[in-house]
This record gives C-alpha cells, sequence and structure tokens, in this order.
C-alpha cells in the first residue's frame, strides 16, 4: 500500500515571504493544519498549525514571515514508500505530516489522520466484520489456519500478528460476518490451534 493513493492531490503551498497571517487563514480555509513552504516550485520548508500557536497574537504575526519560523530541511517521504514507513517517520519523529515528493518534486502531503485512515480501510474495521484471535500451533501453521477458515465459507479481510518477548506469537484474523463462527472454532481447536478470543 503506497503513499500515493492516500495524499490528497489538490496541493496547498505557502510562500516562504509570505506572512504568518496569511498562512494561519489558508489553514483554516482549507481545514488543514500543515503547509509546505516553497520557493520557485522547490520544498524549501514544513509549517504546522503547532508552529503558529506561539505566535497567535495578532500583533506578533502580522509582522513575522514564515520562513522565520518554519521547520528547515523537513523529514519528507517518497511517492512509492509504503503507509508502513510514513507510519514509523511519523511515530518516530513525533510529527504531524510528511511532505510527499516524486523525484524531488512536491506532490503532497501526508498527515497522520490519512494514515490512520489507510490502516482503518485495509484492517477492515469499518465493515461489518468478525475477529478470532488465535495461537497457531507450530506444525501445520498459518496455511492451515487459513485454509480451515476458507474451508467454512468465511472470507478473511485481513491477518495482523502480535508478537511479545515470552509470550505465542497470536495472529488476528478480521473476517466478514458470513459464515459460522462456531464452526470454525471447533474446526482450528480439533487442528490443534488454540482460540483464545472470538469478537463478534
Amino acid at each position: 500500500m503506497k503513499v500515493k493513493y492516500w495524499i490528497n492531490k489538490n496541493l496547498v503551498t505557502v510562500e516562504r515571504t509570505s506572512l504568518l497571517q496569511d498562512a494561519y487563514k489558508m489553514m483554516k480555509k482549507h481545514s488543514i493544519r500543515h503547509l509546505p513552504v516553497v520557493e520557485e516550485e522547490q520544498l524549501v520548508g514544513f509549517i504546522s498549525e503547532s508552529d503558529l500557536r506561539q505566535y497567535f497574537f495578532p500583533s506578533m504575526v502580522e509582522d513575522i514571515p514564515v520562513h522565520e519560523v518554519m521547520v528547515l530541511n523537513p523529514i519528507t517521504i517518497n511517492v512509492n514508500a509504503s503507509i508502513e514507513t510514513a507510519a514509523r517517520l511519523i511515530h518516530d519523529y513525533k510529527i504531524g505530516g510528511l511532505p510527499v515528493l516524486d523525484k524531488k518534486k512536491l506532490v503532497g502531503v501526508i498527515t497522520a489522520s490519512d494514515v490512520l485512515s489507510a490502516f482503518i480501510e485495509v484492517m477492515g474495521l469499518l465493515k461489518s466484520s468478525a475477529r478470532l484471535d488465535v495461537v497457531v500451533k507450530e506444525d501445520g501453521g498459518l496455511e492451515e489456519v487459513t485454509r480451515i477458515i476458507k474451508e467454512h465459507g468465511c472470507e478473511i479481510v485481513s491477518v495482523a500478528t502480535e508478537s511479545r518477548a515470552g509470550r505465542k506469537k497470536v495472529h488476528y484474523f478480521r473476517l466478514e460476518k458470513k459464515c459460522d463462527l462456531d464452526s470454525v472454532v471447533q474446526a482450528l481447536e480439533e487442528a490443534g490451534h488454540k482460540v483464545i478470543s472470538v469478537m463478534d
């Protein structure tokens, strides 16, 4: 899943010489919280709503150009990078958004909200679904669990795993609600897998 499918195509930018009040008005007008700062169509900085908060006094905002407040050399991401990479960067650097580049050309911004929306869609969280939490037995493995689920007419929406030190790995299967979960659970346990939770 690539970043390019989740960015807003209507790119809003601000020039480095613009005043902070102009940047603030643009954010409010377009309901955004991040603005790439450009000069001759090249990314030269990044400014967020939180960067502006300390300058909210009208007398201050009127006189300060964007380049005095913007983040220089912001963390960026390539348009063909994965959503997982974007999520990691946003988390590790504790930032709310990333300018997106295509061969050094600014093409958009991806925010923490965009990343969350992508994961919600991929995980099928907004669909009518059920979840099985399974500890897969060592022999037979994930393939067998998947086969059993499908043999019972269940459609797998997504699979996630959690692995913690000292604990067995848990696989989370999100399924469309079109099958008999009780029979799936019974078949999995008869095959030696441990179903630790069913969320219908």
